[in-house]
């Protein structure tokens, strides 16, 4: 792998799990960091009014394009079908999605 693509690997999906029990996604390059935003109210609207949110899952490192690819792919999955592909991720260590 050239050291310009191996260098791009810094990009993470996450999922949130909020107070209410809903989900939020998104991506990042610092994940500890996100989640204090989130958790200061000062994260995306839809996690202020449901703080405080938790981290359910967080996927290896990627290229910011696979990144948003699959956050995009998490987001389309109904409900069902993302609190099992979270709960396998717990589960297993394994990759989210």
């Amino acid at each position: 792998m050239p050291a310009a693509a191996a260098g791009a690997l810094k990009w993470v999906v996450y999922v949130l799990r909020c107070r209410d029990g809903t989900f939020y996604t998104g991506i990042t390059t610092d994940i500890d960091r996100r989640l204090e935003v989130h958790n200061a109210g000062k994260g995306a609207r839809y996690t202020r009014s449901r703080l405080p949110v938790r981290l359910a899952a967080c996927s290896g490192l990627m290229i910011y394009g696979e990144a948003l690819r699959v956050e995009r792919a998490v987001k389309r999955l109904p409900r069902g079908e993302k609190v099992e592909a979270v709960n396998s991720y717990l589960g297993t260590g394994g990759r989210l999605v």
